[in-house]
């Protein structure tokens, strides 16, 4: 006998509310807390944005005080979460509301998804858990759990799977409690209907109407198409140095890190003497080069495979006056300089070390 769209709602909300994860934005769902914390936990582990989540909230506790922050500070209380461009949306966003919108949210889903940075997906959290809209809110774990419910055998990633698996929620989405819908739908997809060969259907409250929970082909779903290969790019890292003094440069505006600060760097595998070459056309007499661990880091479609080197220099002035280059003590990365985690490994080199002091040398390298 079919099970009806109601018990299956009743199933899954009965289950949440035995089993549902214990979040930090859950204990107060305001609109604000809701979209920052939504935002946080796109391609990230909610395990890994807990302390984000407060410490942001601490430095901007609703939207008029991250309207007011500069966009360099709500940068660096992002750091370390990755895909900056989050970041500045929210900021931008912020502004708009205080403009247009008198400091608050819209409760409506498509007046959300006007919003800078808020899609279908966010627009339908916030509205659902927020604002009790009963709009579906599909993201990878939604689409995984809907995909193995029916056997949807198509590529999950095209639009056709999101608009089935939309239709397929709100067909029989709770409507006095959506936000709980969409959140026991989310634990259930983090914490039961696991990607690949780990799920626990013996737990799942909706394995007797799952397809692949009878015949255990979960394995078999959801269906992609093949990923094309990242592209590899070979760079060198320098950590220039004088002292307690480092350089580093603002990348542009656009492209990959937009407008965060880095490590100088260059295209390529340089040897030490192309290194010193390319120092000095930077204005610099490097006096010492010293060779540090290679470093990888993988972008969504591309890899940076890095080779690090330590330069010490007797001035860091003339780099520093051209090429968006800054002049910053080591001692204040934590505080005022936004490093992405692309450049862990050598950020986390120079502030492990004890002395900072100076180490002359006889004179500038020769090449």
């Amino acid at each position: 006998m079919p099970i009806s769209h109601e018990d299956l709602a009743g199933a899954l909300l009965a289950w949440y509310d035995k089993e549902g994860r214990s979040l930090p934005w859950r204990e107060d769902p305001s609109p604000y807390h809701v979209w920052i914390s939504e935002i946080m936990l796109q391609q990230t582990r909610a395990a890994a944005v807990t302390g984000y989540y407060a410490r942001f909230l601490s430095a901007f506790p609703d939207i008029p005080a991250l309207a007011a922050a500069p966009e360099d500070q709500v940068i660096k209380a992002w750091e370390g979460l990755g895909y900056y461009s989050r970041a500045r949306n929210l900021h931008k966003a912020a502004r708009l509301l205080v403009s247009d919108y008198g400091g608050a949210l819209p409760e409506d889903y498509e007046d959300l998804k006007r919003i800078p940075g808020i899609g279908d997906y966010t627009a339908a959290a916030i509205a659902s858990i927020a604002f009790r809209r009963p709009v579906p809110a599909v993201d990878g774990n939604l689409l995984r759990v809907f995909a193995r419910m029916e056997a949807y055998g198509e590529d999950i990633l095209k639009p056709a799977a999101r608009k089935a698996a939309f239709s397929f929620y709100a067909a029989f989405m709770d409507r006095e409690r959506p936000g709980d819908f969409n959140q026991a739908l989310m634990d259930l997809g983090s914490l039961v209907c696991l990607p690949g060969g780990g799920a626990r259907c013996p737990a799942c409250p909706w394995r007797k109407a799952c397809r692949c929970g009878r015949d255990l082909s979960f394995s078999s779903y959801p269906r992609r198409s093949a990923r094309k290969p990242r592209r590899i790019c070979p760079r060198t890292i320098f950590v220039i140095r004088r002292g307690d003094r480092v350089l580093l440069r603002k990348r542009p505006s656009g492209g990959v890190l937009a407008g965060l600060y880095e490590f100088p760097g260059a295209e390529g595998h340089l040897s030490e003497e192309e290194a010193v070459l390319f120092l000095r056309g930077l204005g610099l007499s490097p006096l010492r080069l010293k060779r540090l661990p290679e470093g990888r880091h993988i972008f969504t479609h591309l890899e940076w495979d890095m080779r690090g080197y330590e330069v010490l220099t007797d001035d860091l002035a003339p780099a520093s006056l051209s090429g968006g280059l800054v002049d910053a003590d080591i001692r204040q990365l934590e505080e005022e300089y936004a490093v992405p985690s692309a450049f862990a490994l050598y950020r986390t080199w120079l502030e492990d070390r004890e002395d900072f002091s100076y180490l002359a040398c006889q004179g500038p390298l020769g090449v």
